[in-house]
């Protein structure tokens, strides 16, 4: 019978066992590498993609800003002329105008819109924004928060995101500050001497 402590011999498949396992292991890191890669390259191409969308973007905006802004004054006209049409108008004629007129400004705010051009016209009591308006004037007493638009002079235009031109606008005025409350003085008479009305010391002689 042989004894416990005696070695006992390994065998060609023992040595099979653990080659087997370190070919595993390194197998697995061999995997985990390979997957590490997989997803760098994969971060790498998203990042790739949005730099050139955002390059064709700025391409695109750096193309047609010149010529937006050209075509701005056009809007602004069309816009000054439908401000002041007429309410009632019973010539033909000039109803036909005023739709040619209203038409056309449609027209060129559909391909403003197409091009990426966008029109900034903040209504009545919108919040300020400084990276879209400019405040032209303050009005008091307007009804609104303080700070917030109360009219639109002028409407603003961003291209592809970038501003090219503010919004020029009305704020309403800061509220004056509140008066503060006059402090008690316990029911004293503040014109007596001493500052107390005693009923006799503040009586004036009325006799000759």
């Amino acid at each position: 019978m042989p004894d416990d402590k005696t070695p006992t011999r390994e065998t060609p498949k023992d040595f099979e066992a653990i080659d087997s396992l370190e070919d595993t292991g390194a197998l697995r890191a061999e995997i985990a590498d390979l997957k590490e890669q997989v997803l760098r390259f994969a971060a790498d191409a998203e990042n790739t993609k949005r730099r050139a969308e955002r390059e064709a973007n700025d391409a695109r905006a750096y193309a047609i800003q010149k010529f937006a802004n050209d075509l701005l004054g056009v809007a602004d006209n069309l816009a000054r002329a439908l401000a002041h049409e007429p309410a009632e108008a019973a010539d033909p004629v000039v109803k036909n105008f005023v739709l040619g007129v209203e038409l056309t400004e449609k027209e060129l705010q559909g391909a403003f819109e197409r091009n990426g051009l966008k029109r900034l016209a903040p209504a009545k009591g919108d919040k300020f924004d400084p990276h879209q308006h400019q405040a032209m004037a303050e009005a008091p007493g307007t009804g609104v928060a303080p700070g917030a638009i109360v009219e639109v002079m002028q409407v603003g235009y961003e291209l592809l995101g970038r501003l090219v031109r503010p919004a020029m606008v009305v704020v309403a005025a800061k509220g004056a500050a509140k008066p503060e409350k006059p402090k008690s003085n316990g029911g004293k008479n503040p014109y007596a001497e001493g500052g107390e009305d005693d009923g006799a010391g503040g009586a004036v002689d009325t006799r000759a």
